[in-house]
């Protein structure tokens, strides 16, 4: 059983929340293709645990095509946000960001598993 959240690490997460939001725009990118949209809608992460995962706290958003979420598998989309750093990225799902909801409602992840699933939905499609 993983550990509850701390009032510091709520705290810290508020205040990387708060820098974010003082620091970063908005990134605009072209529209994901078709192949790619397809291949976000099926795509799966080879290891079990962090399929189990994705499917179960990422793909509504970054599988759809449905929502602002950068698609799985969309250079595009993932190249700028890979840029800022993954330690930036890490931040970002940990606060929330934008549409997404803080922990990316992966409340028991812990940032190994956060950092597996954002380096899978990073990949370029495999088209």
């Amino acid at each position: 059983m993983r550990p509850h959240c701390s009032l510091k690490s709520v705290s810290c997460a508020i205040l990387a929340l708060l820098s974010i939001s003082l620091s970063s725009g908005c990134t605009k990118t072209s529209s994901p293709s078709e192949e790619v949209i397809e291949y976000a809608r099926s795509a799966t992460p080879e290891n079990p645990e962090t399929a189990e995962v994705y499917q179960r706290s990422c793909m509504a958003c970054h599988g759809s095509g449905t929502s602002d979420a950068p698609l799985t598998g969309d250079t595009n989309a993932w190249q700028p946000r890979m840029k800022k750093g993954m330690d930036t990225l890490l931040n970002n799902v940990v606060s929330g960001t934008g549409g997404m909801p803080p922990y990316g409602l992966c409340m028991d992840c812990n940032a190994a598993e956060f950092q597996a699933l954002i380096t899978f939905m990073a990949t370029p499609a495999q088209i």
